[in-house]
């Protein structure tokens, strides 16, 4: 009896160690199919293939107030049942007034000759004579029929047939455009991207005025079908990253995709690395100026921002505004960006690093006034410079989700009364306050907000690396970072391109600093276009 109650035992907690195995393993590896969490299949799911039928779409979608389901006849023929179901908010209510039950209740003439719109081929003559809808097609499948309703559209349902008519009838509330509320530029278009789709499509389109411009649709999430655009130009775009972005796309397997940031943590090449992988956007001109690269956009309806990928770190230090400036200026300041990145990341380490274990490279009276200013802290540097990032980093969270009148007084007497207080109070040094200031203001000079996160969370281990070591160990931090950034990829494309590997024309033409257009005469050779002959202009 104990030799079973013993095995018993033993089995239980093998089980449970491989279900804790099995658990840690979903959640740190992802798939060669990114599938995520999905919920029970219906009824009606299984029913998409199968033959159209109207009474059974109507049993399903009538439990849903919002769903309209009209009947009436036809004119022309009192024996022919119509059904007409919409979703009401989603819909154009005058378009289907006008142009279809007007058409087919009121307007169609009650005639003998009229009998050829009835019988065997109703639908094909109300589709070809008696719809003058612009978007008007024939459906025959459950599935068709039901995205079709719940998508916006109206379908037209005719007793008896196994065939609808898909009409194209959208027409809900939407955001007009406005300026970006994060890219806000003082010279360039003020134009940015909504949550409609088809308006940002049409934003994209007024800017690229070529049928190479391609824009491919695609429905994501099981249960939202949220409607997602693939946007290149041929000819242009390198084929293998178009082919690995439809690919990543096509295996995504996700109830919902309410936001395009659902998909890039869905597709991204280092899903553990804190640096973004993956760029995105609200201006039309920037994407449009990137697809004439050989770049590729991801549109997702519902939500502003547009995903475009191949990206480099260098591509994250650039503005819009780079491109509306002359290029002298422009150099001027993304070399003063890429000074700030440098301060943000080093100037707490370096301080840590050389109060504590490098004091003999300061000069004598910099190095008295800094040991006086210390006096009476009780903590050490490392300590100190912790505590006032960590207050630095509540201070902006602060700041960043109240209201914005509230949230700009909150961050500006929140650091001025509490460094002030810190140093009265003797808890911190007045250097490492400035320290700190100078930290804050260099990384908001950093354009791209995931690159701004991504240092800022580098910067605490180059701060305990420097504590405990000093310069040796903020070498083997960065030393470290480095090798991480040359191991990125971004759909193929090396992070550090053009730095590594090295590209002569992209470094001299477009990195660092900005040739003025006229010297732009070829693309720089990033993601290998296939057409390498400029002909682009705006922004990238």
């Amino acid at each position: 009896m104990d030799r079973n109650l013993a095995e018993n035992k033993r089995r239980k907690g093998v089980d449970n160690l491989k279900s804790w195995l099995k658990m840690i393993k979903d959640l740190t590896i992802r798939p060669h199919v990114r599938k995520v969490r999905k919920s029970p299949a219906l009824s009606i799911d299984q029913e998409r293939d199968q033959p159209l039928s109207s009474q059974r779409i109507r049993e399903e979608l009538e439990k849903s107030s919002d769903i309209i389901f009209r009947e009436f006849y036809l004119r022309a023929d009192q024996e022919t049942t119509c059904l007409l179901a919409v979703v009401d908010g989603l819909i154009d209510k005058a378009l289907l007034n006008q142009f279809i039950l007007k058409v087919l209740m009121v307007d169609m003439p009650v005639d003998p000759d009229f009998n050829k719109f009835t019988g065997k081929n109703i639908v094909d003559n109300v589709l070809n004579f008696l719809a003058p809808a612009n978007e008007v097609k024939k459906i025959t499948k459950m599935g068709e029929a039901i995205d079709s309703i719940l998508s916006g559209d109206a379908v037209l349902f005719f007793e008896g047939f196994q065939e609808a008519l898909h009409i194209g009838a959208r027409g809900w509330a939407s955001r007009a455009v406005s300026e970006p509320q994060v890219e806000s530029s003082i010279r360039g278009p003020q134009e940015g991207f909504t949550e409609t789709l088809r308006t940002n499509t049409s934003l994209l389109r007024r800017r690229i005025k070529h049928p190479s411009l391609r824009i491919v649709s695609l429905k994501i999430g099981e249960l939202s079908k949220t409607d997602v655009v693939v946007c290149y130009v041929e000819k242009v775009v390198n084929s293998d990253v178009l082919s690995e972005v439809l690919q990543r796309l096509s295996k995504v397997e996700i109830d919902g995709v309410v936001a395009g940031d659902y998909l890039e943590e869905m597709i991204e090449d280092a899903p553990y690395s804190p640096f973004p992988t993956i760029y995105h956007t609200e201006r039309p001109d920037v994407i449009a100026a990137n697809l004439l690269e050989g770049r590729v956009a991801i549109m997702t309806d519902g939500t502003p921002t547009v995903l475009m990928v191949p990206i480099t770190l260098s591509k994250l230090m650039q503005v819009s505004e780079d491109y509306y400036e002359r290029a002298m200026i422009t150099s001027l300041v993304r070399m003063i960006r890429y000074l700030g990145a440098v301060i943000s990341v080093l100037a707490p380490s370096l301080y840590i690093a050389v109060t504590t274990f490098h004091q003999e490279i300061l000069p004598t009276s910099l190095a008295m006034s800094i040991a006086a200013g210390r006096e009476g802290v009780p903590f050490t540097a490392l300590i100190e410079a912790l505590l006032m990032t960590l207050t630095l980093e509540i201070l902006q969270e602060a700041g960043l989700r109240l209201p914005k009148p509230v949230g700009q007084t909150i961050g500006i007497v929140g650091a001025l009364v509490i460094g002030d207080a810190a140093v009265k109070a003797s808890l911190v040094s007045p250097l490492m306050v400035i320290v700190i200031g100078i930290t804050a203001v260099a990384s908001y000079a950093i354009p791209a907000y995931d690159l701004g996160i991504a240092i800022r969370l580098i910067r605490y281990p180059l701060m305990f690396l420097a504590g405990s070591m000093g310069f040796y160990g903020l070498g083997i931090g960065l030393y470290a970072g480095l090798i991480h950034l040359l191991s990125l990829r971004s759909f193929g494309v090396p992070y550090l391109s053009p730095i590594a590997p090295l590209r002569i024309r992209a470094l001299l033409q477009d990195t660092f600093v900005r040739a003025p257009w006229w010297a732009m005469k070829k693309k720089p050779k990033l993601i290998d276009v296939e057409d390498p002959n400029s002909g682009s202009g705006g922004t990238k």
